[in-house]
C-alpha cells in the first residue's frame, strides 16, 4: 500500500483555492480519518466514498486509511470532494494508476451506488485550477456544458465513479468530451412601446441605461414604474467576455445555471418582492454565506418594487454595494467577497393609501413621513435619478406621442456607451460607464470648468446638496453630454443633471 494525491478546489464565494487530497493507505488500526477542517458533509463524504467504490465492484482498503486535505487550516466545506476522495483512495491502494491525477482536478458529489452527481461553483473551481497550472478536469456530465466555458483546461464529463475509474486506467474513450459551446438564446425583453406616456421617466430610463445609473420611479399606482423598470434590460449591451464569465460565476455559485444555456451573456434582471429578507438582499446564510440578490444582479439590474415596504435595514444594507461595487460577508466560518456593481431601480408609491389623484389621499402626515423615510437620506444620496410619474390622462393611443420602441432608444444608448467607454479608455483607465468613474478622479483629471458647476457650488454652500451628491450629478451630467454627443458637459447638463435628484419633487 501507499500514498497518492489528487486535486479538487475549494471555493470563498466566486475565489477558489486549489486543495491538494492526499491518501495514506497503511498499517494500523483499521480506520478512515479525514483531517484539513473538513465541515459536516465533508465530514460524512468519507462513508459516501466508501460505498460508492464498493457498489463500484472495487475493494476499500482493509487497513487505515488517512486522507488529508492541505492547506490544512483552511475550512473546506460541501460534497464536492467526494469524487478526488474516491479517486485517491483507490490510487494509494493500487487499485488504479497515479499518473494522471497528478495534473488534474476532479470535481463532483458520489451516489452510494456511484453515480456522480452535479455539484455548484463549477465554473469558478476551474477558473482557479486552470489559474494554479492544472491542464485537466473530470466534472458530473450534467456540469460539462457549465465547464467547458473555460478555455485553457481539458475537460471531460462523467455519469459514475465506474467510468473515471476506468480512464485513469487508461481508457481514453471512457469519459464525455465536452459539447462545443452554444451560442446563448437572445434575451428576450418587452418593448417600451408598450408604456404610454410618461416622458420624463422615459428619458430617466434611457440616461440610467447609457450611463449605469441608479433610478427611483415614485407616482401613483398604474403609471407604468414596473413596466418601465422591466424595459431597463433591454436598453442595456450584451455582456463582454469577461463579465458574461463573472456573472456566470456568480449564477454557478448561487446555482441557478441552466445546462441549456450555462453562459449567462445578457445583463441579469433581479426582482425582490418586498418581504425579502436582508441575507435575500446582500446575502447570507449559514457556514459561508452564500450569494444574495445584489450578486445575482451583478452587471445588471437589480429592482425593488414598492420600495418603501421593504424593511429599512434591508435597504440600508445596499448602501455599501452601490458605492463599491462589491458585498463582503464576514462569518465564523470565514470572509467572502461576492461582486455586486449592478444598476438599482426603485418603485414606490407616494404613501401607504396610493390614491390615484394625491388629493384623495387619506394618509396622515405621520404616516406619509413614517411610509418614505424607508429610504433614508445616505441611500438616496446615492440614487442618480429621481423621478415622479404622472397619472394617465387617457387610454387611447391616439391621443398621446407615439412613444418609441426599444430598438430606437436602444440605438442611443449604445452611442453613448461607446462614447464614454473610448473617452475613458483613452486616458488609460478601465471603466466602462460614466457611473463607474470615481469622485476624485472627476474633480482632478476630468474637472469642469468653474462656471459649468457653478450651480453644484452654490447647492453645496447652502447644505442641499452633498459632496456624494455633486460627483454623482457630474457623472450624470457626462451621460447626458454623451447623449447629445457634446465633447464636454455644459451648465445646461449639469443643471440638468440636478434637477433629477430633487427629493422635494417626488412625494
Amino acid at each position: 500500500m501507499g500514498l497518492a494525491r489528487a486535486w479538487s478546489v475549494a471555493l470563498f464565494g466566486v475565489d477558489g483555492v486549489v486543495v491538494e487530497i492526499e491518501a495514506d493507505v497503511g498499517a494500523g488500526t483499521v480506520k478512515t480519518q479525514l483531517l484539513g477542517l473538513p465541515d459536516a458533509a465533508l465530514h460524512e463524504s468519507k462513508d459516501r466514498v466508501r460505498a460508492a467504490i464498493r457498489n463500484s465492484d472495487h475493494t476499500w482498503p482493509t487497513q487505515r486509511v488517512t486522507l488529508g486535505l492541505s492547506p490544512a487550516a483552511l475550512p473546506k466545506g460541501g460534497a464536492g470532494y467526494d469524487l478526488a476522495l474516491a479517486s485517491v483512495v483507490l490510487a494509494a491502494a493500487n487499485s488504479v494508476p497515479a499518473d494522471r491525477l497528478a495534473d488534474t482536478v476532479l470535481l463532483g458529489e458520489l451516489a452510494l451506488d456511484g453515480r456522480l452527481r452535479g455539484v455548484r461553483g463549477v465554473l469558478p473551481a476551474l477558473l482557479a485550477a486552470r489559474r494554479e497550472g492544472l491542464r485537466h478536469a473530470v466534472v458530473p456530465v450534467e456540469s460539462l456544458p457549465e465547464a467547458s466555458l473555460v478555455e485553457g483546461l481539458t475537460v471531460r464529463g462523467a455519469a459514475s465513479l465506474t467510468e473515471v475509474v476506468a480512464w485513469l486506467r487508461g481508457d481514453d474513450t471512457a469519459l464525455h468530451p465536452a459539447p462545443p459551446p452554444d451560442a446563448p438564446p437572445p434575451p428576450g425583453s418587452a418593448d417600451l412601446a408598450d408604456v404610454l406616456g410618461q416622458p420624463e421617466a422615459r428619458w430617466a430610463l434611457e440616461v440610467a441605461a447609457a450611463g449605469g445609473h441608479h433610478l427611483l420611479l415614485s407616482g401613483p399606482p398604474g403609471t407604468g414604474k414596473t413596466m418601465l423598470a422591466q424595459r431597463l434590460g433591454g436598453l442595456l449591451p450584451p455582456l463582454t467576455t469577461s463579465e458574461a464569465l463573472e456573472v456566470t460565476a456568480i449564477h454557478s455559485v448561487a446555482g441557478l445555471l441552466s445546462t441549456e444555456a450555462p453562459l449567462v451573456a445578457a445583463p441579469p434582471f433581479i426582482a425582490l418582492h418586498h418581504s425579502a429578507s436582508v441575507a435575500a438582499l446582500v446575502g447570507g446564510g449559514t457556514g459561508l454565506a452564500k450569494p444574495g440578490s445584489a450578486s445575482k444582479a451583478h452587471r445588471g439590474v437589480l429592482f425593488l418594487d414598492e420600495a418603501c415596504e421593504f424593511s429599512r435595514t434591508g435597504l440600508d444594507a445596499l448602501r455599501t454595494a452601490l458605492e463599491e461595487g462589491e458585498v463582503r460577508l464576514a462569518r465564523q466560518a470565514g470572509t467572502v467577497r461576492y461582486p455586486a456593481r449592478f444598476q438599482l431601480v426603485l418603485a414606490t408609491n407616494t404613501c401607504p393609501c396610493a390614491p390615484p389623484k394625491e388629493v384623495d389621499c387619506t394618509c396622515t402626515p405621520r404616516d406619509r413621513r413614517r411610509y418614505q423615510a424607508k429610504l433614508s437620506g445616505p441611500l438616496l444620496d446615492r440614487v442618480d435619478l429621481r423621478v415622479k410619474m404622472r397619472p394617465l390622462i387617457a387610454m387611447n393611443g391616439a391621443e398621446l406621442t407615439t412613444p418609441e420602441p426599444t430598438a430606437v432608444v436602444r440605438a442611443r444608448v449604445l452611442k453613448a456607451r461607446t462614447r464614454a467607454a473610448e473617452r475613458w479608455s483613452a486616458h488609460g483607465e478601465p471603466w466602462r460607464t460614466n457611473a463607474e468613474v470615481p469622485g476624485p478622479s472627476l474633480r482632478r483629471e476630468f474637472a469642469l470648468p468653474r462656471p459649468t458647476t457653478a450651480l453644484l457650488d452654490r447647492a453645496l454652500s447652502t447644505g442641499s446638496l452633498t459632496g456624494r451628491g455633486a460627483d454623482r450629478c457630474i457623472r450624470v451630467a457626462w451621460t447626458l453630454a454623451d447623449l447629445a454627443e457634446a465633447p464636454n458637459p455644459t451648465a445646461n447638463h449639469v443643471a440638468a443633471a440636478l434637477e433629477f435628484r430633487e427629493r422635494r419633487s417626488l412625494y
